[in-house]
């Protein structure tokens, strides 16, 4: 594997407290004229506050966080809200990378810069959790408590714990998803659930809630009985629309293929119609299946399962929906394949904007795939070791944001 990546060689790490560190030493400035001497005069004076804000906009997000430790007035002016971002340069999602184990630390990639920096968060008790990102935001799931949701800004460390949802306390299955409004910044979170009726093999109760940050409260959004389908541990909100993965459970014979796509359209409201009616099937025997946003076009990452043994796969596809048709948009080469090393019927995979991550829950290779260059890259190594054996590693990505608040 290490012949396969890009710059395996060498790495490098900074903690966060160390990118917030000053990063420019200004000089004074003086001029001399008509032979006289003029006063000492800082650049930082000369510069009005509309220049410098054309100058931050111009830097990676990383080299931000270091600038607002320079002055207070770089400070103000940056975490002000006059400072527009949506006149930043396109900021690059981040990975971050943390092990399976009791703490919430790991390590957050920057691939404009090909940096990792030591991250934690506090928001969260145990990295054991579902996550679901956008714009600048994360929403995390408590696996052991799922009615313990919270959404952060992992870069500001802004974070704040939701009302409990409604229903049923311990579900079988369930999945979370969040969408913030790039205008308003207002955010709207879902978690649909799944539980057996109960002493009844065929049935389950699927049911949808929807939180909204403006109101601060949950509504009921959707309740059903699926009939042979329950619901799975994925999902994500697309252009008004929520879209989550749901699995034969075996009971009414063989089911090829074992995964659907049911739609809700959040916008709109609930219809008389069945989710069933209108769900779609995935284009193939799938395996660890994840629905992703990149800019608001629906694309699913998934393992191509081997014919008749869907626990190990032969390849990784993606696709994007068209209407209701499933495009193959790329399949990972084979070298880039192998390069994971053992490979079984589970990774990880998440992605915003046109940059898609891909990395098995069993080593810290990283790998991404640009969707409008269509180049699949191995990320810089990670810092982060293995301690034990069967020690596993897992991630997300997120928009790296400093005006997005919780």
């Amino acid at each position: 594997m290490s012949g396969l990546m890009e710059d395996d060689s060498f790495w490098e790490a900074h903690s966060f407290e160390r990118i917030r560190v000053p990063a420019f030493n200004f000089q004074v400035v003086s001029e001399a004229i008509n032979g006289e001497q003029e006063l000492p005069c800082s650049l930082d004076i000369v510069v009005p506050d509309d220049i410098l804000e054309k100058i931050f906009t111009f830097l990676p997000i990383a080299s931000m966080i270091r600038s607002t430790a320079v002055c207070k007035r770089w400070h103000g002016i940056i975490n002000s809200s006059r400072f527009l971002w949506t006149h930043m340069l396109p900021q690059r999602p981040w990975y971050f990378m943390f092990t399976c184990n009791e703490t919430s630390s790991g390590y957050a990639y920057d691939p404009i810069l090909r940096k990792w920096y030591d991250l934690e968060l506090q928001c969260i008790d145990k990295s054991s959790c579902f996550v679901s990102s956008s714009c600048g935001l994360v929403c995390f799931m408590d696996n052991d408590n799922r009615n313990i949701i919270s959404v952060c800004n992992p870069i500001t460390k802004d974070w704040k714990r939701l009302l409990e949802p409604p229903g049923a306390k311990l579900p079988d299955y369930s999945t979370i998803a969040i969408m913030v409004d790039r205008v308003s910044h207002n955010y709207t979170v879902t978690l649909a659930t799944s539980k057996q009726v109960t002493e009844d093999y065929v049935q389950w109760n699927f049911s949808i809630y929807k939180y909204d940050s403006w109101s601060s409260s949950w509504v009921i959004a959707r309740k059903e009985v699926l009939i042979g389908w329950r619901g799975g541990d994925d999902s994500v909100i697309c252009g008004g629309v929520l879209y989550c993965l749901i699995q034969s459970t075996g009971v009414l014979g063989n089911v090829n293929p074992r995964h659907r796509l049911i739609m809700l359209d959040l916008v709109a409201g609930s219809s008389e119609a069945s989710l069933m009616q209108s769900s779609i099937p995935v284009p193939c025997s799938l395996t660890c299946g994840r629905l992703l946003n990149l800019r608001e076009k629906l694309v699913m990452v998934g393992g191509i399962a081997k014919h008749n043994r869907p626990d190990i796969i032969k390849g990784i596809g993606i696709w994007e929906l068209d209407k209701k048709q499933w495009q193959e948009v790329a399949r990972m080469p084979h070298k880039f394949f192998q390069g994971f090393g053992e490979f079984d019927d589970v990774f990880s995979s998440s992605g915003t904007d046109d940059l898609v991550y891909i990395q098995s829950y069993g080593a810290t290779a990283l790998l991404t795939f640009d969707m409008k260059q269509k180049q699949w890259k191995w990320s810089a190594k990670c810092p982060v070791s293995r301690k034990f054996p069967l020690q596993l590693f897992t991630g997300f990505c997120f928009e790296p944001r400093l005006d997005i608040t919780t």
